[in-house]
């Protein structure tokens, strides 16, 4: 407009029209505009709670339409924190004032209890049990390995929980064919992560079932703490959802091959990816790992392709500050 910020603000208020619920209106600082409203209008509005009571503020825009809000979804590899305290209360504010629309809301915990992660962390409790029963010394506990004090005491319950848990180290160094513990000392983080991998499947080898029932075990107690958490802070969820199961029902090796069948993907160096940057991804992204493995992405396009299949007429994600780039990739999915 080319006009002092003042100027403007005065031609705004000249402009106004009159009503009987405006006291007054002044022109403030460099361009503000107050308006003060009538002791009548304020008190018509508290007239308006009382009479309509728990419903003030409802309405009918969303006539019956169904809405899934996911939020929180925290790996259950660890207490929450308050990052996860904002996107709970976020996330539940949301659901609360879509409800309020008229919306039906259904609220959903996406459970990220398949993967790697899982595995480092029962791996972690283990080693943590080991430590305490004295059978590991000279083996030092790996720096990618979960480090709080709560697998420490689901390390001791573990002890009191298992039979079979606890083996000698001897065991161990010969499972995970290492030929000197002090190479573990200094390793790079690449090496951290191959020897994470080694740790993974010699638990496996030498736990049998126990490693099952063990990850069963860290996955519910983490879970719990999670959930009791929530509900102390007033957020309660409809749904927690299984990543595992889409893995147990197939769901994520029939989204890869539908993407593959749409000639979305591609093979290099062994794996398959997903030609996202086709649709706005800044790079494209790996759905298959050279190993046969699937990724985390794949899951989640599984995920989301079932929200769909649920029949939902509005689906929405809310996620941490450290997911933005996820949305691109999710989306070109």
């Amino acid at each position: 407009m080319r006009q002092p910020p003042r100027e403007v603000a005065a031609q705004l208020i000249a402009a106004l029209p009159s009503s009987s619920l405006i006291d007054r209106v002044e022109l403030a600082g460099p361009g503000f505009i107050n308006i003060f409203l009538t002791a009548q209008a304020r008190q018509e509005v508290v007239h308006e709670i009382l009479r309509h009571g728990p419903l003030f503020g409802s309405s009918q825009k969303g006539s019956g339409r169904r809405v899934q809000v996911e939020f929180v979804s925290s790996n259950p590899t660890g207490p929450l924190h308050v990052g996860h305290g904002r996107g709970a209360a976020y996330g539940a504010s949301v659901a609360n004032l879509l409800c309020k629309a008229g919306y039906q809301v259904h609220r959903e915990y996406y459970v990220n209890d398949a993967g790697r992660q899982m595995d480092i962390l029962t791996v972690s409790t283990w080693l943590r049990a080991l430590q305490q029963s004295g059978k590991l010394k000279s083996l030092p506990f790996p720096n990618n390995g979960y480090q709080g004090d709560y697998v420490e005491t689901m390390a001791r319950e573990t002890a009191q929980r298992f039979s079979g848990l606890v083996v000698s180290e001897e065991s161990l160094l010969s499972t995970l064919r290492l030929p000197h513990t002090d190479d573990l000392i200094v390793i790079s983080p690449e090496e951290e992560e191959h020897h994470m991998d080694a740790l993974i499947a010699a638990a496996k080898e030498l736990l049998g079932p126990t490693y099952l029932a063990l990850h069963h075990f860290v996955l519910t107690e983490q879970l719990d703490d999670c959930r009791e958490d929530l509900e102390e802070f007033g957020v309660i969820f409809d749904e927690w959802f299984s990543e595992q199961s889409l893995f147990d029902s197939g769901a994520v090796a029939l989204v890869v091959s539908r993407l593959e069948n749409a000639g979305h993907l591609y093979t290099e160096k062994g794996a398959r990816w997903f030609r996202s940057s086709a649709f706005g991804d800044e790079k494209d992204r790996v759905v298959q790992r050279e190993n046969g493995l699937y990724t985390y992405f794949a899951s989640d396009i599984a995920y989301h392709a079932g929200k769909f299949e649920r029949g939902y007429d509005l689906i929405v994600d809310i996620w941490g500050a450290d997911h933005h780039g996820y949305i691109p990739r999710v989306r070109a999915a």
